[in-house]
């Protein structure tokens, strides 16, 4: 039975990371810890497991063999490469870090331990986005010139986003850096490496952080990926749009369908069509790390990965910051 410690309480996934590690037959988990004691304690209180106070005797014990990190951002270096350095597995929610220099860090940590570390990319495990790879990868729609996400929630203007994520300290930053992380690494999986960003983001409530986000993003394929995000749009479901020279792809929007309209695999048919059968789902990104580290199992989301998502999300707070573009690779 693989013994997993979860280390933080702080972001919104931590209880839906909990409940599949105790949903999943060969996996426990076995105490929590967090740097807010009194948080760490209700939430292993409300899992039955005890909380350990001291991060250091987590490392330590040799029962522990994996963590669940879901630490502030802020936090994410020292804890990820302390557990990398006692040879614990690592799951972590994005982003890895805040900034790239901290992120080689962590990497070199991970590589040096030879762990299994996985990062939470859900989105990349869907049917109607592995579709989108698939016609990507296979020239459907041509040579693609354009990329639109867009993935917004109302959390700031509903009240039910925690406060904590409006500590600019904590997160290192609002809406792109939480929210519009998952545009970003579909963004690099699709498109490949980056070669210039663009970013501008907005406080309309007067937060700490940004509510409402755009950053654009060209790649060295000569395509341009536009990532909106929003912590203030209510009834805003997921949409992706890619744009080729021979045809284009629509995924989402308000009636959630995947569309495609290609001169290269139609045929006779003419206009839009739904495919009939998508890719298969992969497993979630916590499954593929328990099989990872029990049977050696594919995992799709590896530290470069995690490193290639910092990379553009460090690109796109110093393009605001800076209020220019910024040239890849960053230095």
């Amino acid at each position: 039975m693989l013994k997993i410690a979860m280390l933080g309480a702080w972001h919104v996934h931590a209880p839906d990371y909990a409940a599949e590690v105790r949903s999943h037959p060969e996996a426990e988990i076995a105490l929590v810890w967090d740097n807010d004691a009194p948080r760490g304690e209700k939430f292993a209180q409300r899992l039955g497991v005890p909380f350990q106070a001291d991060l250091t005797e987590v490392f330590e014990n040799p029962e522990i063999h994996g963590v669940v990190i879901n630490t502030p951002t802020n936090l994410h270096r020292d804890v990820l490469i302390g557990a990398a350095r006692a040879g614990k597995h690592v799951f972590t929610e994005k982003v890895l870090t805040a900034t790239l220099a901290e992120a080689m860090e962590v990497a070199r940590a991970i590589r040096e331990a030879n762990i299994k570390f996985t990062i939470s990319f859900p989105h990349r495990t869907m049917p109607h986005n592995l579709f989108a790879k698939e016609a990507v990868d296979k020239g459907w729609l041509g040579k693609v010139s354009l990329l639109r996400i867009r993935n917004a929630h109302n959390g700031a203007v509903a009240g039910w986003l925690p406060a904590h994520f409006y500590d600019r300290n904590e997160c290192g930053g609002g809406a792109m850096i939480d929210l519009g992380a998952h545009g970003m690494y579909l963004s690099s999986w699709l498109l490949g490496k980056p070669k210039r960003i663009s970013s501008m983001f907005s406080h309309l409530t007067g937060k700490e952080v940004e509510d409402n986000a755009v950053t654009v993003i060209e790649f060295e394929s000569g395509a341009t990926a536009i990532n909106e995000t929003s912590f203030l749009s209510a009834q805003s479901p997921f949409s992706l749009e890619l744009y080729g020279t021979e045809g284009s792809l629509f995924i989402g929007g308000p009636e959630g369908k995947v569309r495609l309209n290609s001169s290269l695999v139609q045929g006779k048919i003419e206009g839009w069509v739904q495919p009939s059968k998508l890719p298969k789902a992969l497993p979630t990104p916590l499954e593929q790390w328990v099989g990872a580290i029990l049977y050696d199992e594919q995992n799709h989301f590896n530290i470069d990965s995690a490193v290639a998502l910092t990379e553009l999300m460090d690109g796109a707070y110093r393009s605001h910051n800076l209020r220019r573009q910024i040239m890849f690779p960053l230095t």
